[in-house]
């Protein structure tokens, strides 16, 4: 079930930037005192709204009062202009609800290098404002999505000093899918009390451990955000309550995010497989996620899990390009599930084909690497690539 967050009111509108008669403009109202930090992508092109997302952020020390978020157009790619768009629409709101311009963080998602019209949100922005509502956490997921195919929302409560401490967070994202920071678009609220560093320190593990573990065709877009508010309206300091309660949250947060993050590989574009990649053994965790990536990037692997074929040639030839540096392939074992198909650089003694196509039947698939030259382990969750994926990317602007 969504639980409200105490001091977070979302408030929901049509503004006509994706189609007529479709909710797209969300608003999200933070009350006074909230802290928020942010993670953006790290793509060249960022798009306005995430440049001025993040020197608002530093500007107001996160101390932002507003969320201001519309799908249809990315506005990226539109230079100057783009630029002054998403500063008009920060001005708008700060002059609809009495607060700074500089309190308003915006965030866009769409198609990139379109004219995105200002004039379009700020006349829906009344509408949103009327509607602010602490329970539209549902219906804001649904109003920010593009190729999605539903809503990815979800919450946490833990019990903290005898209180309850609510955590709420929705997502969006299903196609050009490969965070380096965080991927899509991602807003999560706490009422916890948790001070600036701890908060960004905090949401920082959190990411790494979920966002930043999720690809679908490993392209990063220009306006990937997650933002993370603390209100502290339930009173309740987690930094000073005591190394317990401060676990709990912890847990709670990354619990969360890793929920969010894999409804966007379960809703991935055209997918027909939820694919975790696991990788054993390894010297450290860079190494790890070079051979987890180059997995779970490779279209001869996706194309595989399409078809269900245990086509386990193509995962050792990912392995083998990840780049390691002296890798022993005979130390090399590879797992379909729980059937073990390749050891000592060969098939192994045991599979058969029926093995292999049995466990890549499943809709839900683990690949996983055991390098047996190390202690460190790393995990990735991917999709298969479909016909659909094809069609969905090839006919996006038409």
């Amino acid at each position: 079930m969504t639980r409200p967050v105490p001091g977070v009111r979302l408030g929901v509108a049509q503004a006509g930037i994706k189609q007529a008669g479709c909710d797209d403009l969300v608003l999200i109202e933070l009350a006074s005192g909230s802290t928020s930090v942010g993670l953006f992508t790290q793509n060249a092109f960022r798009a306005a709204p995430v440049q001025i997302a993040q020197e608002h952020l530093q500007v107001t020390s996160g101390r932002a009062c507003y969320w201001l978020i519309n799908t249809g157009n990315a506005n990226a790619g539109t230079g100057v202009p783009g630029y002054e768009t998403a500063k008009n629409t920060c001005g708008a709101v700060a002059e609809l609800r009495g607060c700074q311009a500089a309190e308003v963080l915006p965030f866009s998602t769409g198609v990139i290098g379109e004219p995105l019209s200002p004039q379009l949100i700020n006349d829906a922005l009344p509408s949103a404002c009327e509607s602010l509502n602490e329970g539209h956490w549902q219906r804001a997921a649904e109003a920010i999505l593009t190729t999605d195919t539903r809503a990815k929302v979800a919450s946490r409560v833990v019990s903290i000093s005898g209180a309850d401490v609510t955590l709420t967070g929705m997502a969006k994202g299903a196609g050009m899918i490969r965070p380096d920071m965080a991927t899509m678009l991602a807003f999560i609220a706490t009422d916890a009390e948790v001070s600036p560093a701890g908060l960004d320190g905090l949401f920082r593990q959190a990411v790494s451990a979920s966002f930043n573990r999720i690809t679908v065709d490993g392209d990063t877009s220009t306006n990937d955000a997650a933002m993370l508010v603390a209100t502290g309206c339930s009173g309740i300091a987690v930094e000073t309550a005591g190394a317990e309660a401060l676990t709990l949250f912890t847990e709670a947060l990354e619990s969360l995010c890793l929920e969010l993050a894999q409804a966007i590989i379960r809703d991935g574009e055209g997918a027909t497989k939820f694919v975790e990649v696991k990788v054993d053994g390894g010297i450290d965790a860079d190494e790890c996620d070079a051979v987890a990536f180059t997995i779970a990037h490779s279209p001869l692997v996706k194309t595989a899990l399409f078809a269900s074929d245990p086509n386990w040639g193509r995962l050792l030839a990912a392995i083998g390009r990840a780049g390691l540096k002296n890798l022993c392939v005979e130390d090399v074992s590879l797992y379909l599930n729980d059937v073990l198909i390749a050891v000592n650089g060969a098939r192994a003694p045991d599979y058969t084909e029926a093995k292999g196509q049995a466990a890549m039947a499943s809709s839900e698939l683990a690949i996983r690497v055991d390098l047996n030259r190390g202690a460190t382990s790393s995990r990735v969750w991917t999709t298969d690539f479909s016909y659909e994926y094809v069609r969905i990317n090839a006919e996006y602007r038409t």
